[in-house]
């Protein structure tokens, strides 16, 4: 019901050219408030406090829609945001976002590299230990990172801005690994919709009197595809099982560490299938496939994660990977 809510929302509001538009420098506010006014920032609220009380495994295919449709504005992160600060600290207005990392230079400013949407984002979430500290976007000096379309921004704050600031506490590392889970679901939804255009453009193209989807070379970089996409999406929603408020550690870091993994392939193979046409300005499979390389990184690329896995593997204790993961999974 929420999915197809939400979708029905995205179709009108969250065009390709309303992607582009907001990628240009044009305001989000009408996408914004279509989704803001439509009740989905409280989906993970209790029903006491006016939200949809939904499991996180519920949340999960809300979360691959938006991969779908290359959100351009921090839709996910701000509903995990508000879970994390209900009832801990007043819960500010607007966009919210997830800083990957915080660092305290030692004059006291304050720097978050590299934040997902922090272009746009009028608060951003970071932790700092065990707490967990919400900064104004307003008083920030934002840096983009001059990539074509790019959202992603970093950000530095005065040293005096740690005075009043409204923070709660997380364990440490938490904040982490819920935004990694976050985009290994958008990764996952943007991939199963590159997916789903390369197939149709290859059952569409013809080439020598037959669709190109005919040939056994472009059927078997489809297959490729199809594996890696169908093992993202089962890695990505196995962080979202459970009874818990906020994703596993270890499944958020085997989902993150896959969906990266699968994002450089998925994007490379759907282009190569798409020929040219697949990298103009005018065709929209490079809204999905920028996403890819820009949310294959954020909080962590495969390269991070793996290295927690194997951290975790070593420390089990169990002789074989197959015990390890057994004893993951209960």
């Amino acid at each position: 019901m929420f999915v197809e809510a939400i979708e029905d929302i995205l179709k009108d509001q969250c065009t390709p050219a309303a992607v582009r538009a907001i990628e240009a420098g044009g305001s989000p506010d009408a996408l914004w408030n279509a989704v803001t006014e439509a009740g989905f920032l409280e989906l993970l609220a209790s029903e006491e406090h006016g939200g949809a009380g939904l499991a996180l495994a519920e949340l999960f295919p809300i979360l691959t829609t938006l991969g779908a449709y290359a959100m351009p504005v921090p839709l996910a992160q701000s509903i995990a945001a508000r879970a994390v600060l209900a009832a801990r600290t007043e819960i500010p207005s607007g966009m919210l976002t997830f800083a990957p990392a915080l660092r305290r230079m030692e004059n006291g400013r304050l720097i978050c590299p590299l934040v997902p949407y922090g272009a746009i984002a009028n608060h951003v979430i970071a932790q700092d230990g065990e707490r967990v500290l919400v900064l104004p976007g307003a008083s920030a000096v934002r840096t983009s990172t001059g990539v074509h379309g790019s959202l992603v921004a970093s950000m530095s704050w005065e040293a005096d801005v740690d005075a009043g600031l409204a923070q709660t506490t997380l364990a440490a590392g938490g904040l982490a690994e819920f935004g990694a889970a976050l985009h290994a679901a958008l990764l996952a939804g943007a991939m199963r919709r590159a997916f789903d255009m390369t197939l149709q453009y290859a059952n569409d193209r013809s080439q020598f009197g037959k669709s190109i989807g005919k040939f056994q070379a472009i059927q078997h970089q489809i297959s490729v595809m199809a594996e890696h996409v169908a093992a993202s999406l089962i890695a990505a929603e196995a962080a979202f099982h459970g009874d818990a408020r906020t994703p596993a550690p270890l499944a958020s870091a085997i989902a993150k560490s896959r969906t990266s993994e699968a994002a450089v392939l998925v994007a490379s193979i759907a282009h190569a299938v798409h020929g040219a046409i697949g990298v103009t300005e005018e065709y929209d499979l490079q809204l999905l496939t920028r996403r890819l390389h820009e949310w294959r990184i954020a909080h962590g690329s495969e390269a991070h994660w793996n290295r927690i896995v194997g951290q975790r593997v070593l420390q089990s204790g169990e002789d074989r990977i197959v015990d390890f993961i057994r004893s993951a999974r209960t």
